[in-house]
């Protein structure tokens, strides 16, 4: 009963924290978006182990500033209009400032590989580059969901649709799943889990635009169905992609970050795929 509570209490700030930097916005959300790249970077190498980076520490330090570098600054050229769709491409200070920045971490970030005594150099600059992409990339592209029309309520329903992808396969899972959708990677998931979980996501995706109209007025109950089945698709992928990660390595969970839920990988592991993706969708339908 304790963990009960104990994991309800630690979910419910987790919610809250994600609702109220969507909803505040600015220098709010930059923060939500610092503060999801540090942790989950550093849970990632911890999570990776790469050779031993006590050896290295600096090697740690200069990605996760590159981390920050890329997912602040795209969050910075979102929220400031600089996106490629806004400003029709043209090259902004911000833009230019980010990118130099970002190619300096490139830079240095092999070299330093070459004054370290790992056991596995490769191995772990192959780890620094993959949380870049994995991880910080991601993160950054969570605010230019919001320069499309209806775009903040877009990305909050984003979310939403996530939890709701999780607990209706959860629970259908748990009550009839039978068949294993990828006993190779994730032995407990079921084809029946995946079927409640599109179920939940795509039946959420009518509640929000008639129940809350005014927050969906240039997004059609289709394109809104349609989002709810991109999320769930590439949640059910970005779920079994970390499943994949920590089978490999040899691990259960991610990290203890938050009680009775594991680490912040295993809270955002939906996400890191459904962002980019969504993006993609929904630029992709006001394009055409």
């Amino acid at each position: 009963m304790k963990n009960l509570v104990l994991r309800s209490l630690s979910g419910i700030v987790y919610v809250a924290v994600i609702v109220g930097a969507i909803l505040a916005g600015g220098w709010w959300f930059m923060a939500f978006v610092a503060l999801f790249t540090i942790l989950a970077m550093v849970e990632f190498y911890n999570l990776a182990n790469a050779g031993n980076r006590g050896d290295n520490p600096s090697g740690v330090v200069v990605d996760v500033a590159g981390g920050l570098v890329l997912s602040l600054g795209l969050t910075a050229m979102a929220l400031t209009g600089s996106a490629p769709w806004v400003t029709d491409f043209s090259v902004s200070v911000l833009q230019g400032t980010i990118l130099l920045l970002y190619l300096l971490y490139l830079l240095v970030r092999p070299i330093i590989q070459l004054y370290s005594r790992e056991p596995q150099p490769l191995n772990n600059l192959a780890y620094s580059y993959m949380a870049q992409m994995y991880i910080a990339l991601p993160l950054g592209l969570l605010a230019f969901i919001t320069t499309v029309p209806d775009g903040r309520s877009l990305l909050l329903v984003m979310f939403i649709m996530i939890w709701l992808n999780d607990t209706g396969a959860f629970i259908v899972g748990s009550l009839i799943g039978k068949h294993p959708m990828f006993p190779r990677i994730s032995p407990k998931k079921s084809m029946e889990g995946l079927v409640g979980g599109f179920l939940f996501t795509i039946g959420s995706a009518f509640i929000f635009k008639y129940c809350f109209p005014q927050y969906f007025e240039a997004t059609s109950i289709e394109a809104l169905a349609a989002m709810g089945a991109v999320v769930s698709a590439f949640a059910t992928w970005g779920d079994l992609v970390e499943s994949l990660i920590k089978r490999t390595l040899g691990v259960k969970d991610s990290g203890k970050l938050i009680p009775g839920h594991g680490g912040i990988l295993d809270r955002i592991d939906s996400l890191l795929l459904v962002a980019p993706a969504t993006l993609l969708y929904l630029v992709a339908l006001n394009m055409f």
